[in-house]
């Protein structure tokens, strides 16, 4: 059979005989032959190849890295956000309560500031707060038809004059951007009672957002938080969102622009944040 001119190429000869390594022994291989194991795409032994399996496989990683980056960041968020050395509970999710459903439950704290009656129709009445700080005021809307157990709550605490004297304990300068107020004057965030959440439903965290604080879903006591920018991650609906800044987000910004006291992301406001007091006014 004629074989096949390839051009340039140089006569053929006789063929060289094996290489063998030292010592081996004529007429065996240096080495023991590889397993015959077939391992398709997707990295799984014998069976038939799937052109397709490695595309999936970088996409089930994919997958499976965002799904890990959701949980760390919602892991953050709710960090950033929860109401650090708050009373344990039993209290449960309740999402947007709405008026008839207000139920405030004693906690048994050492120093009570009593138990609001819920009252209906006062809790209807749209209002305004003014946070008197030595940084300067702060004054928001309250939604009272969105939030009539939360902002009755508020009002409560206010005209107890609960706040006077307490310090805004916490800023976040990373990821989310808030300043947390909202205990008494000796630092507990348990008022003697705590009700559930409500307003929930595709509630959102801009800046100028005020939002209950809380240590666990379904129990709210006093703390809040004042956002002084717009989230830097997704925040799922779970906190208790119940007032708009209305005024005073330049005095929130200052604050913010000095830091927190050692310097870290989430820590107490460099510049300190004293509540002289809290008063509410209803439009006339």
């Amino acid at each position: 059979m004629p074989t096949e001119d390839i051009p340039g190429a140089a006569a053929p000869g006789p063929a060289s005989p094996p290489q063998q390594e030292p010592g081996a022994q004529p007429g065996s291989p240096s080495d023991p032959p590889a397993a015959a194991t077939h391992l398709p795409p997707d990295g799984t032994p014998g069976g038939t190849p799937d052109p397709g399996g490695g595309r999936r496989r970088r996409t089930v990683r994919a997958v499976a890295v965002g799904a890990v980056a959701v949980v760390a960041c919602a892991a953050l968020v709710r960090g950033a956000l929860s109401l650090a050395g708050g009373p344990a509970g039993d209290g449960k999710p309740v999402a947007d309560g709405g008026a008839g459903a207000c139920a405030y439950t004693p906690s048994g704290a050492a120093r009570p500031a009593g138990i609001p009656v819920f009252d209906e129709a006062k809790a209807a009445r749209p209002y305004m707060a003014t946070l008197t700080t030595d940084q300067g005021p702060v004054t928001f809307a309250a939604l009272t038809s969105l939030a009539p157990c939360t902002t009755y709550s508020f009002r409560f605490l206010a005209e107890k004059k609960y706040f006077d004297g307490s310090s805004c304990r916490r800023l976040t300068t990373r990821s989310i951007f808030t300043l947390e107020c909202g205990g008494d004057r000796r630092g507990s965030a348990d008022p003697g009672y705590h009700f559930p959440d409500e307003n929930l439903a595709e509630a959102s965290y801009p800046a100028g957002t005020v939002a209950m604080a809380k240590a666990e879903p379904g129990r709210n006591g006093s703390r809040f938080f004042l956002a002084w920018a717009d989230p830097a991650v997704p925040m799922g609906p779970e906190w208790t969102p119940f007032g708009t800044v209305v005024d005073g987000m330049e005095v929130l910004r200052r604050i913010a622009a000095k830091g927190t006291a050692d310097g870290s992301a989430d820590g107490r406001p460099a510049a300190p944040v004293v509540v002289r007091g809290v008063s509410v006014q209803e439009p006339r």
